[in-house]
């Protein structure tokens, strides 16, 4: 999928965090380190997650579900296969950053064995809007 694609689907999924560009998704495609995971539907990118494995550390740096396709099982399915590639990449624990106000994602993060390990206070921030804290995450890459 080239990162044109990802951007679009990015795009539409997220104002805040502000989407992420053309340019940084060539760039993370590019590292080594990173792996992506995909769904079509009819040809057309429904979902996508992004990691990073860095030693013995992943971190997954995005997860995107076009809003048609949400609530079909993508998400948990990115996740599940994202988190297999890292561990075959030496991975042992993932890490990630969700908003506070993204209570599906927390949701899915949790049932997959995500805690809480720290909070960034007014992490997210986009023009218009509040302020938003993330909340890092962590979990064993079982």
């Amino acid at each position: 999928m080239t990162p044109e694609a990802l951007a679009q689907l990015h795009a539409a999924c997220f104002t805040q965090p502000p989407p992420w560009t053309v340019h940084a998704f060539a760039e993370l495609l590019a590292d080594p380190g990173c792996v992506v995971c995909m769904r079509a539907s009819q040809q057309e990118l429904a979902a996508f997650a992004l990691f990073r494995v860095v030693l013995d550390e992943a971190e997954l740096l995005t997860l995107a579900t076009a809003p048609l396709a949400r609530r079909s099982g993508h998400a948990r399915s990115l996740l599940r296969e994202g988190l297999a590639l890292v561990k075959a990449r030496g991975a042992e624990i993932c890490f990630l950053e969700v908003s506070v106000d993204n209570s599906a994602a927390r949701a899915l993060y949790h049932s997959a064995g995500f805690v809480q390990q720290g909070r960034r206070k007014a992490y997210y921030r986009a023009a218009g809007h509040a302020p938003v804290d993330a909340l890092i995450l962590r979990a064993p890459v079982l």
